[in-house]
């Protein structure tokens, strides 16, 4: 006799399938699984895993550039442990989309310029995240992580901090703070009896020391600053774009390090907020950042208690915030630090570096300061002449297009975020706008590869707005793009004048380091002296 499932049902899956019951399935499993060994449940749950990880990978990959196949669960974390720059061009110019899967992250990179702008100004669909770690180390309640009306109000408040009144009062900081450091870098090129020495780390503490002092006056101890300086490198290092779960709970480990610095630096500047806020209620003038916050905070209280006083006619300060905790002040400030404290080291590191190679370019920044202080070297710079440094200032803006301190901002999508007609990406993925393509690519800027000042003068790249990336673009782009170039003419238009330096360059002097931004591999060799005027 016939079987009757085979002879009723052969040729006809579908209707197999509809007689199976629940009962049916369970018992036809259990059947098959019957007698198996531990190693065979384990081997079969692990190939699953293995066959759900690289099926979800080219599901969210979809039609954009990126490798075929994944190397099961991992990814590309041991390239993202040492990351090659050499990479990073080749993921950029794979495809204005292109995509890597790292352990339960899925990242898209976007390299079109049109394409970065969309994500910097798509605040609905995405928030910046730097690296998934970022929230832990910079705090969960930071600005920077806020979106909406409360990022508006709260980014409206910090915006005075940068108005020209308040950059005047950093210059005099800044000018003792970089006398300080050169007569530094002459005396370790002194001690080295005039050998070349790798002065990156020197240029990372100068940067540290100027935030620090731009920030907080003296608020911070000249301890605290060569501390923060020394370690505030291993919060940067522990900041990678993936990194193995958990391991910030993991003692030493480079998450758990930049953990406990972060926690550290954090409570140093709280501090900070605290002597600064007793200072300024007895009527101290502002010559530091957090002075002027604090300031327009005790303004706006005065206001509110004439107003709640019932006082009419009472002119409304023109920055009206409410009180800021010494911890908020110290998040807020603390963010600032990381902002600039990679990014400026990579800038001084490359424009040390660069001057020394091109001394007729740096013949004209030295003409072009000593005529704006007329003839007197020893003049102190003000904002008025830097803002005339025409030269200086081109010098600055190829420097910062040329070896950009910011390649990529890392942001999250919140939900799924239809980036192209064709491709979507998923939510809870890392999309990246990068920077770098804009400012390199050969249809804005001639012959990108070449560093030419005078294509701010002479050329059209002052109108090229669109590409100028540099500082990001949309809600969150950067507060401080003013400052940064008057900080970066204030110390190439002094160093000038007062230092002379040679670059002693090796094999790896042109090859690219990445570490969170961009610096020569061999560390910038240098030697500094003291400038000797006819």
């Amino acid at each position: 006799m016939a079987d009757p499932v085979n002879s009723s049902s052969y040729g006809q899956p579908e209707k197999l399938i509809h007689n199976l019951k629940p009962s049916s399935v369970i018992g036809l499993a259990t059947s098959c699984l019957k007698g198996w060994e531990t190693w065979q449940y384990v081997v079969t749950i692990f190939l699953g895993l293995v066959v759900y990880d690289q099926v979800m990978y080219i599901y969210r990959k979809g039609s954009i550039a990126g490798p075929s196949f994944k190397i099961p669960f991992m990814g590309p974390f041991l390239q993202a442990l040492d990351p090659k720059f050499d990479g990073y061009l080749a993921q950029w110019a794979s495809g204005p989309l292109s995509c890597v899967s790292v352990f339960h992250k899925f990242v898209v990179l976007a390299s079109d310029r049109d394409l970065a702008h969309k994500v910097f100004k798509s605040p609905q669909y995405t928030e910046p995240c730097i690296v998934p770690i970022a929230k832990d180390l910079l705090s969960h309640k930071a600005w920077v992580f806020l979106t909406g009306k409360v990022h508006v109000e709260f980014r409206r408040g910090l915006a005075p901090l940068f108005t020209s009144k308040a950059l005047s009062t950093y210059l005099p900081v800044q000018e003792k703070v970089l006398g300080e450091y050169f007569d530094r870098f002459v005396a370790i090129s002194e001690a080295n009896n005039g050998k070349p020495t790798a002065f990156m780390t020197s240029f990372r503490e100068i940067q540290c020391a100027l935030s620090l002092r731009t920030f907080f006056g003296d608020y911070i101890s000249e301890g605290a600053v060569k501390r923060i300086a020394d370690d505030f490198y291993k919060v940067t290092a522990a900041m990678e774009l993936v990194n193995v779960p958990f391991s910030m709970y993991i003692p030493f480990t480079k998450q758990w390090i930049g953990k406990k610095v972060a926690d550290e630096v954090h409570e140093e500047f709280a501090r900070a907020a605290g002597a600064c806020k007793k200072n300024m209620a007895t009527g101290a003038a502002p010559i530091c950042t957090i002075d002027h916050w604090v300031l327009n905070m005790l303004e706006s209280n005065r206001y509110r208690e004439r107003i709640a006083a019932g006082e009419e006619g009472v002119e409304k300060p023109a920055n009206l915030i409410r009180e800021f905790t010494n911890m908020e002040i110290s998040e807020t400030l603390f963010t600032f630090l990381f902002a600039s404290q990679d990014a400026s080291s990579s800038a001084t590191t490359w424009m040390f570096q660069i001057l020394a190679q091109r001394p007729d370019v740096l013949d004209k920044v030295r003409e072009e300061n000593l005529a704006a202080r007329g003839g007197d070297r020893t003049k102190p710079f003000d904002l008025e002449m830097i803002e005339s440094l025409t030269y200086t200032n081109a010098v600055v803006k190829e420097l910062l297009r040329w070896r950009p301190p910011v390649i990529f901002v890392p942001y999250l999508a919140l939900k799924d975020f239809p980036v192209t007609p064709d491709y979507t990406v998923p939510k809870g993925s890392m999309i990246i706008p990068s920077c770098y393509p804009a400012l390199h690519d050969p249809a804005v800027y001639p012959n990108p590869e070449y560093f030419d000042p005078d294509r701010w003068i002479t050329g059209d790249a002052e109108t090229k707005t669109k590409n100028w990336l540099v500082f990001g673009a949309g809600p969150h782009d950067c507060l401080a793009r003013r400052y940064v170039p008057m900080s970066f003419a204030g110390m190439i238009g002094k160093a000038s004048l007062e230092l002379d330096w040679t670059h002693h360059a090796t094999p790896r002097s042109e090859e690219i380091k990445v570490f969170a931004t961009l610096f020569p591999m061999d560390g910038a060799q240098l030697v500094f002296k003291k400038r000797k005027w006819d």
